[in-house]
């Protein structure tokens, strides 16, 4: 019998109500926008045979991952950057990641909610879903739902997630640019950049800025990106030698940089590219593109910005930048390393998902883990024996290996 988890299923083609799906998909037909998400989400029948006639389709829409701390006003933000692209004729395609309700299982669907205004504009589709426990608060199939999204024609796809972390590299892993949120709550920047901001962001929004702290907090934040990549004390001798006025010599000339290119943004312009790591030395000076050390290599200086999401301020600014982290990406090659790893990734999800059902439900694994209970908990099993046993019935070799 045909078992759409079995891998025989990899190798067969559409059925019926698939091949109707997505005729119904192809003609641009919400519901069956709806449908097709629906089967990925809860992986039905069919769900891989969709995925399978849709992949030649991606690769259109730019993916933005949107993260920070919880309450840093993401889905205010995420529903005005959708408003703005709207505006220029884009179309927005939403993925709002919720934390999964311990009780049923399911999204606490905030964000939808929140987002419920621009939710009524046919340009745009929204989408909340569960996290069901994944690791980094992405569900596995987020990814996919980005793709059926990207699929269907949306120029933007917007993946908003819940909370900060080192878990949270999993949102760089499936957006083209990610964008960190953070608020003047949120403390001090050396404290954002122990959660691990500075891994995953490509941008970062202070939000809510006409707050009391918001400058500071853009100071802070930026001072992090500049000692993370070893520009503002690179030639200084540490500890006690440390020069400060020098170091904020050169924070101000990266801040100096950032607000040229946000202006030629403002003007409908591509500001020219600066290198990796640009100093205030002067072009023919020991650091300069001129010097021993150069010419350096093209990279991405990571903006701060500033915004009001409640009140549209600062939102055509960061779309902006939003739009020169694409170009970025595509004249740097970026964009194309960043997508062989997203698919290589993907392809390893799917075999860990697969074995994970064959070792579980087709090969018996959750009987004999549940007929063991007993003698585990009387010590008269390990978990290693029991363990060794299930990958034994699933066809695996279960000795021992160096860790």
């Amino acid at each position: 019998m045909h078992n759409e988890h079995s891998p025989d299923a990899a190798v067969a083609g559409p059925t019926s109500a698939i091949t109707e799906l997505l005729a119904r998909f192809e003609a641009g037909q919400r519901t069956a926008l709806a449908r097709a998400i629906s089967i990925v989400e809860n992986q039905r029948p069919g769900f891989r045979e969709l995925l399978r006639a849709l992949h030649p389709r991606i690769g259109h829409a730019h993916r933005i991952g949107i993260t920070g701390p919880p309450g840093a006003g993401k889905s205010t933000l995420t529903a005005a950057l959708a408003r703005h692209f709207r505006a220029r004729g884009e179309r927005v395609g939403i993925v709002a990641v919720d934390p999964t309700s311990p009780f049923t299982g399911g999204a606490l669907l905030g964000d939808r909610i929140r987002m419920n205004e621009i939710g009524m504009d046919e340009g745009v589709f929204i989408r909340s879903m569960a996290t069901r426990g994944s690791l980094g608060g992405l569900a596995l199939t987020t990814r996919e739902i980005a793709d059926v999204m990207d699929a269907f024609g949306f120029d933007r796809v917007i993946i908003e997630t819940v909370g900060v972390g080192q878990s949270e590299l999993d949102i760089a892993r499936s957006a083209d640019s990610t964008l960190v949120v953070l608020v003047p709550e949120s403390g001090d920047g050396i404290q954002a950049m122990k959660a691990g901001l500075m891994e995953v962001a490509d941008l970062f929004a202070i939000n809510k800025s006409d707050r009391p702290g918001a400058d500071r907090l853009a100071r802070e934040v930026a001072m992090m990106l500049h000692l993370r990549a070893g520009e503002a004390l690179r030639d200084v001798p540490a500890h006690h030698g440390v020069d400060m006025k020098r170091a904020a010599r050169r924070i101000s000339g990266a801040t100096h940089r950032a607000r040229r290119m946000e202006e030629a943004g403002r003007q409908g312009r591509q500001a020219e590219p600066t290198p990796a790591v640009t100093r205030p030395d002067g072009p023919d000076g020991p650091d300069g593109p001129d010097g021993p050390d150069g010419p350096q290599p093209l990279s991405w200086e990571i903006p701060v910005l500033q915004t009001i999401a409640d009140q549209e301020k600062g939102v055509a600014e960061l779309a902006d930048a939003l739009d020169r982290h694409r170009a970025w990406l595509r004249e740097s090659g970026e964009l194309l390393e960043r997508r062989r790893t997203r698919v290589a990734d993907r392809v390893r999800d799917e075999v860990h998902r697969m074995l994970d059902r064959q070792v579980w439900q087709e090969r018996g694994g959750e009987a004999i883990l549940e007929s063991s209970l007993d003698a585990l908990v009387a010590g008269a099993e390990t978990p290693y024996d029991v363990a060794a046993r299930i990958v034994r019935a699933a066809g695996g070799n279960a000795t021992d290996a160096p860790g």
